[in-house]
């Protein structure tokens, strides 16, 4: 597999996606052909979002089409030589592509070493569930079940921050709740302005700040980016040589 999981699309400067420039390059190889799934797009109308996204790898040399502009997006899945899931709200991202039946087809086409580039939303839907989404369920996309392409789950926009005077959970908070009633999964909680490159032999996190790798009954571990992880019965771990 050939995984490119952002945290968020925004560069501190406010260009979209330049931050992730050289990773997109480098996972995309020869490949000039993208597929882009713009549902998790719900105030941005589809055609907008699939003419930024196209902005973003021109200058790459990758031509995008887009899975809503065409009457069988299977099929054009079926061909893609990159899959570019772009984010917004995880609920209506995973509800259009279960309607519409693309999930096994996409996870056909990553397992069989197409490149997957997800961020955000898109990212969220590469975990065997979109339960650790910040998302609001607009929608309900009858089930949470996703890809399962990675067997733990990302926190995308990670941060433990809390407004002074603010009283509600933190997102540590949340996510103890969320392994308290799931307490084999963990989860990594990646700040914006991070991503993993995944392959199917190592996990590396990139970025300019240290993820929170959360675990049932554990304090979270801080991990220093850059740094390389693997999988331990299903379980993401530091590498240590």
């Amino acid at each position: 597999m050939k995984l490119l999981l952002l945290s968020n699309s925004r560069s501190p400067d406010g260009g979209y996606l330049t931050h992730a420039h050289e990773a997109i390059a480098e996972i995309a190889g020869a490949c000039k052909q993208a597929v882009f799934i713009p549902f998790a797009g719900v105030t941005v109308e589809w055609d907008d979002y699939l003419h930024k996204v196209q902005e973003v790898f021109s200058i790459l040399g990758i031509d995008v089409q887009s899975a809503h502009c065409v009457s069988n997006p299977v099929a054009l899945l079926e061909q893609a030589q990159i899959i570019v899931v772009g984010g917004g709200n995880t609920f209506n991202l995973l509800k259009h592509c279960r309607e519409l039946g693309l999930l096994p087809v996409i996870s056909q086409r990553v397992l069989a070493g197409v490149p997957y580039i997800g961020w955000s939303a898109g990212a969220n839907l590469a975990c065997p569930s979109i339960c650790t989404t910040n998302d609001m369920p607009i929608v309900d996309p009858k089930g949470f079940d996703a890809l399962g392409l990675i067997p733990f789950q990302l926190n995308p926009h990670y941060t433990n921050a809390s407004p002074n005077g603010h009283q509600g959970e933190t997102r540590d908070q949340r996510i103890a709740e969320y392994l308290a009633a799931n307490s084999s999964q963990c989860v990594l909680g990646l700040p914006e302005g991070d991503w993993l490159r995944i392959t199917d032999s190592a996990v590396q996190l990139n970025g300019s700040w240290p993820a929170q790798l959360f675990e049932a009954g554990k304090a979270p571990q801080t991990l220093t980016s850059p740094a390389t992880l693997y999988l331990d019965a299903m379980r993401l771990k530091p590498f240590v040589r």
